[in-house]
């Protein structure tokens, strides 16, 4: 008995394996995609609605504003994609790893930007009526575009056979199993050209500009003013990434900056610096100083996660421990302590508290592996929270005035300048956060400077070795039990030295500032995404990561209870589609996708 097999719409398939999603030929598609590309941009200095009650008044002629801006930007860049396609000169080094890809993505965000605006002015006054030419143009021409991207040629996976005997379901799941398949086909890209050798100071050039871009595009994004404004900006921003990552870009980038790491972390720390100066006020400077706390503490976490491969669920409990004991020997009215140490001293006490913590809780679970050790440190997490709130002199012993906290915790004070009062420098009025900003970031590079010389070192290859497979790192004589401790005290520590500052900039410690799951940043679970998403093993990764997990709900507040809902949805569909993070190491990008090109040389950690 022989089982037939047919293959699914072969000849369709193999007639047209090098056309487009949508039946147009590909040469007009290139042409509908550039000339709607042009008409997006001239419809952004044209009005869109009549009306100023729309945030960011679109009611101006020849000057873009608000939204009309990101749309600016999409489009332009859609036009410069589809120029490099048709071979104009002196712009094939924006595809280095060819054209059709990045102009689908970069059409694709243009017209989401383009459409969510034209929706929204319609929704928020009362229909389409609403509308000026600009936001017909623009909807017509985003529109002419994607189509025509859409239109451009690729090439076709091969239909896998069906059994004739399949039942109807079957038949279905297969056929959108192969439509889906030839989705994602079209936007698959070539192999990026390697980067031939410059002279050091135009790579040096490069690197600055890429920071300068990097520091423009997250000064727009924290200073967004509204709602509106902040959705158009992800939409841009996201896909407008992936279309420069799919024209290589990106990877070139990379390329420039690993011949460079130490002017790269230079580079991008100057660059961190200058944030506060390009702000008018002290406000986005708050959310600055939260997001390097949150960043430095997952990046902590990066080693016991990401290095050591140990699931941490209880990790901001030691963030709760540098602050507390930071707090007690501060100064504070409230601490039962009538002591004030200096900061280098608090420092200490904080970072020597919670590396004390780290080695009482690991050397007793730490010969737990996977699930079991998470669920010990999940219960750890949960023990330091309740037993800070029950040491309030009623239930225990008065050492954290329990639910209250340890508050009107004083400013800092070294060497004579007082981070509680505004200074001005060169004409820059420079305010509280900022003061702690800057401190932040000082603190910040120590933690980056911990992470690279131990990952680089013999214990970091032990950590990795460790994580890959413990079994086989102790057959080849790791001590796994003293190398998996060390972890956990390096990670403990570096948390206890990010709270020690955040007990300052607060005022006040309290219990409920530690919990491990909650809608604001930092708690356990956010500190475990911003590793995962960012990419775990990485410098940059946790960092990117903290920085979104802090910004975006921050942002999104309007969403009111929707909030963690259409967070969660945002981070299911990154790990459908990016499981390795947003800023992977190589090794990792391996295991999740093996049929990507391996490395030349692979570093000693994989990255």
């Amino acid at each position: 008995m022989t089982t037939q097999t047919t293959a699914t719409d072969t000849a369709t398939a193999t007639s047209g394996k090098h056309a487009g999603l949508i039946g147009i030929p590909p040469k007009a598609g290139l042409a509908l995609a550039l000339g709607g590309s042009v008409l997006t941009i001239i419809s952004t200095f044209m009005a869109w609605t009549w009306t100023s009650a729309f945030p960011g008044d679109l009611t101006v002629y020849g000057y873009p504003g608000g939204l009309q801006v990101l749309v600016l930007v999409g489009g332009i860049l859609s036009t410069l994609f589809c120029l490099a396609a048709y071979g104009v000169k002196g712009l094939g080094w924006l595809v280095p790893a060819g054209p059709d890809a990045a102009i689908k993505l970069a059409t694709i965000a243009t017209f989401a930007t383009a459409w969510y605006t034209v929706l929204a002015i319609s929704f928020d006054l009362g229909g389409v009526v609403n509308l000026e030419p600009g936001g017909y143009l623009v909807a017509i021409g985003s529109l002419a575009a994607l189509l025509g991207a859409f239109a451009l040629p690729f090439e076709r996976p091969e239909p896998d056979p069906y059994d004739p005997d399949d039942t109807g379901w079957e038949l279905f799941k297969h056929k959108a199993g192969y439509k889906w398949t030839t989705f994602k086909a079209a936007f698959a890209t070539g192999t990026p050209r390697r980067v031939g050798k410059l002279p050091s100071y135009v790579e040096i050039l490069i690197i600055v500009a890429i920071m300068a871009l990097g520091l423009t595009v997250f000064t727009y994004g924290i200073g967004t003013e509204y709602d509106e404004l902040f959705i158009g900006f992800l939409i841009t921003a996201g896909l407008g990434f992936a279309a420069l990552s799919k024209a290589g870009l990106i990877a070139q980038a990379s390329q420039i900056t690993a011949r460079h790491q130490n002017i790269t972390i230079c580079g991008a720390f100057t660059a961190a610096a200058l944030f506060p100066f390009t702000q008018t006020d002290d406000q986005y400077a708050t959310i600055g100083v939260y997001i390097l706390i949150f960043a430095t503490v997952a990046l902590g976490l990066n080693i016991v996660v990401g290095l050591a491969g140990l699931l941490d669920l209880g990790y901001v409990a030691f963030l709760g421990v540098g602050a507390y004991a930071a707090a007690l020997v501060s100064g504070s009215p409230s601490s039962p302590f009538d002591v004030h140490f200096p900061f280098w001293a608090a420092v200490l006490v904080g970072a020597g508290a919670s590396l004390v913590f780290g080695v009482l809780i690991g050397a007793p679970t730490l010969r737990l592996r996977g699930d079991y050790l998470a669920i010990v440190t999940l219960g750890f997490g949960e023990i330091f929270r309740i037993t800070a709130n029950n040491l309030d002199g009623t239930s225990g012993p008065d050492l954290t005035n329990g639910s209250n906290g340890i508050s009107s915790i004083p400013n800092l004070n070294i060497l004579g300048f007082d981070f509680g009062v505004v200074h001005t420098f060169g004409g820059f009025t420079i305010g509280r956060f900022a003061n702690y900003f800057f401190l932040m970031l000082i603190v910040t590079a120590v933690v980056v400077t911990v992470f690279r010389r131990s990952s680089d070192s013999r214990i970091g290859r032990a950590w990795v070795a460790i994580r890959e497979d413990e079994t086989a790192a102790l057959a080849m004589g790791i001590n796994g039990f003293r190398v998996k401790l060390i972890a956990f005290a390096v990670g403990a520590s570096l948390a206890g030295l990010a709270g020690t500052v955040q007990a300052h900039v607060t005022y006040t410690v309290t219990p409920e500032q530690y919990l491990f799951a909650g809608v604001i940043p930092p708690n356990s679970a956010f500190l475990l995404a911003a590793v995962v998403l960012g990419g775990m093993g990485t410098i940059s990764g946790p960092l990117v990561g903290a920085s979104l997990l802090f910004l975006i709900p921050n942002k999104l507040q309007f969403l009111g209870d929707y909030q963690l809902l259409a967070f969660g949805v945002a981070l299911i569909l990154l790990m459908r589609f990016r499981p390795e993070g947003l800023i992977p190491n190589r090794r990792r990008q391996l295991e999740f996708h093996e049929d990507a090109e391996p490395p030349t040389v692979l570093t000693r950690t994989g990255a």
